[in-house]
């Protein structure tokens, strides 16, 4: 199949206008870390049939593929073809004509989010202290609070002395009840800078009595100060009154009508549901706890502070509409979120009017998939015993490499999708292979590729690696048998607890740059309330 491509100015006038697009880049995280078009999302080649649906509800939406001439792209935009989609094209020349157009590039991932954090902080001096001032509070006892808005395993991976978790979105709503003397200050940190920003503007946003201040550059700061970080906390914020959550709600709401968000009501979403010229994104921003215990159907669990910090991760389609619930907390999850996308340029609406009796589903979020294809499958005991006994059989593992490192069935060797022809040539050739995967979904589409590569007999280990957990079998772990590069995830300068010192200040260095590179860019609409 010949794909149409689309240019330089067709996107870009796309984004000017505030048009529909989803602008892909289909290689894998690593690369597309490297360098890329601000808007352009990340949905790697090796996993859209398993994104595709959820990540692009319209069939109809305008898709441009992009890679940097590995042909990715085209493999990338056949796949979307035959998922439905009606309208996809290949950038023409990838990453190097964008450039060679004049298109700005950026390093890094959330970029958009990024580069608003430090927009916001440009605009509203959003106030903050150094790494030595705060452990001088601490060391003082002074009356202080320090509040963690990073998700909660970051949190517990490595965290501020005295650091409580509460991760972006709860702050309104939580803060009260855990500094309830208006006299207390309070510190909010990330990894970073973007998060403690948007956290510490947030609170000033809405009116909280207290002095707030972002702990300058986050846990990256404190280290390059030779300061220590804790490791494996569990503070967490609490449940709080009624008349806490009550006047929370009226400061959220105030900040969300501010920046102009808009109300929707369930009627609104049934029309939304249907509507085929219009995607809609609907995202539940209150914990995955909250949402598995009870939520309204077609909406996704994406916890507020993650929504604004990674917002082309679950809504990679510029110019859709996103509509936020927060049932339970009296709205402050959404308003709070709502009104960051809203100055993000999102047309996003908040829905009203939520009773207990609407949320009528139960569980986590399950990802709408496609027909998925046929193959032949094997259950956990048999490709144990077979992999105890029969050398002539292999187990290959088609998950990210963070989950293959942290255990994989003992002997089986981790393969990029993307990468399935190379990876072939480095695992030792066998009669049978084993396809697993988490999640297990695609495992069936790998295989199918790999029997075109092979005479070998393969099979898919029935439910992926839960299942062979499930079964009570042993992992083994650590990154043993690489037969791809672990392209699928970029290595952040601020995660893990032994970062190089000069990956952390080079990190800090990038981010001061954004906000040239926006004005470089220009097709943003970014604004500051």
């Amino acid at each position: 199949m010949t794909t149409q491509t689309k240019n330089y100015s067709f996107v870009r006038n796309k984004l000017l206008n505030k048009e529909e697009i989803a602008f892909l880049d289909v290689r894998e995280e690593d690369p597309h870390a490297q360098e890329h078009p601000l808007f352009a999302a990340n949905l790697p080649l090796s996993r859209i049939e398993i994104d595709a649906y959820a990540k692009l509800p319209k069939k109809s939406v305008p898709i441009v593929t992009l890679d940097n001439g590995e042909g990715f792209a085209q493999l990338a935009a056949q796949r979307l073809v035959n998922l439905g989609f009606t309208d996809v094209s290949v950038f023409e020349g990838g990453v190097k004509n964008w450039k060679a157009a004049g298109g700005e590039v950026f390093k890094d991932v959330n970029v958009p989010s990024k580069s608003f954090g430090e927009f916001v902080e440009s605009k509203r001096h959003t106030p903050s202290l150094s790494a030595q001032e705060v452990k001088q509070l601490i060391d003082s006892k002074a009356d202080v609070v320090v509040v963690d808005v990073r998700r909660f395993d970051e949190y517990n991976t490595m965290s501020i002395p005295t650091g409580i978790s509460v991760p972006g979105a709860e702050l309104v709503l939580r803060l009260p009840e855990l500094a309830p003397n208006p006299k207390t200050k309070v510190i909010v940190n990330c990894a970073g800078r973007t998060r403690s920003i948007i956290g510490t503007q947030s609170l000033i946003n809405a009116g909280i009595p207290n002095e707030v201040n972002a702990l300058r550059n986050g846990t990256i700061g404190w280290t390059l100060a030779g300061q220590d970080l804790d490791k494996g906390q569990s503070r967490r914020f609490h449940e709080v009154s009624d008349d806490t959550k009550n006047e929370a709600a009226i400061r959220a709401r105030s900040v969300a009508d501010r920046a102009g968000v808009k109300r929707a009501s369930l009627a609104d979403v049934q029309t939304w549901k249907t509507q085929s010229d219009r995607t809609t994104y609907f995202f539940d921003t209150r914990t995955p706890e909250e949402y598995e215990a009870s939520h309204l159907p077609g909406f996704r669990s994406v916890p507020g502070g993650q929504l604004v910090q990674e917002t082309e991760m679950v809504a990679p389609v510029r110019g859709a509409r996103v509509v936020l619930v927060d049932p339970s907390g009296g709205g402050v999850r959404a308003n709070m979120p709502a009104s960051w996308l809203a100055q993000m340029a999102w047309d996003v609406y908040v829905l009203d009017d939520v009773h207990s009796s609407n949320l009528i589903e139960k569980g986590s979020w399950q990802a709408p998939l496609p027909d998925l294809p046929s193959m032949e499958t094997v259950n956990a005991a048999t490709v144990s015993n077979w992999l105890k006994n029969d050398s002539n059989t292999i187990a290959i593992d088609f998950s990210t490499h963070a989950n293959y490192v942290k255990g994989h069935i003992p002997g089986s060797w981790y393969a990029l999708r993307s990468e399935l022809a190379e990876a072939m040539k480095k695992i030792p050739q066998a009669d049978r292979y084993v396809i697993t995967s988490s999640p297990s979904e695609l495992s069936l589409f790998a295989a199918q590729e790999l029997k075109a590569l092979t005479d070998a007999e393969v099979l898919v280990l029935e439910g992926g690696n839960p299942a062979w957990v499930k079964a009570g079998l042993e992992l083994e772990k650590g990154p043993s048998h690489l037969a791809s590069p672990p392209l699928d995830r970029y290595k952040r300068p601020y995660e893990g607890t032994n970062v190089d010192p000069a990956a952390m200040q080079a990190y800090l260095d990038w981010e001061f740059g954004l906000v040239e590179q926006l004005g470089k860019d220009g097709t943003h609409h970014f604004w500051v309330l």
